[in-house]
């Protein structure tokens, strides 16, 4: 996959949970740390995503927010 974004990071599904139009699919990336995308439910249908595959997330945004304890 060749894409522009360079924020790509490798992982496994650690689930899908589907909505009435949209799904919650949870990305182990390692490390302890678990990424959420919210996506259709068409594309996790046409992507076939599904627990245990791997993926690669694309973060691509124009803002993005750090915080602190």
């Amino acid at each position: 996959m060749r894409i522009s974004a360079r924020n790509q990071i490798k992982g496994a599904v650690v689930d899908v949970k589907k909505g009435a139009t949209t799904s919650h699919v949870r990305v182990d990336i390692g490390g302890g740390q678990v990424v959420t995308s919210s996506i259709t439910n068409e594309a996790v249908d046409d992507l076939g995503i599904k627990a245990g595959d791997k993926v690669i997330v694309v973060i691509k945004a124009s803002d993005v927010m750090i915080g602190v304890d």
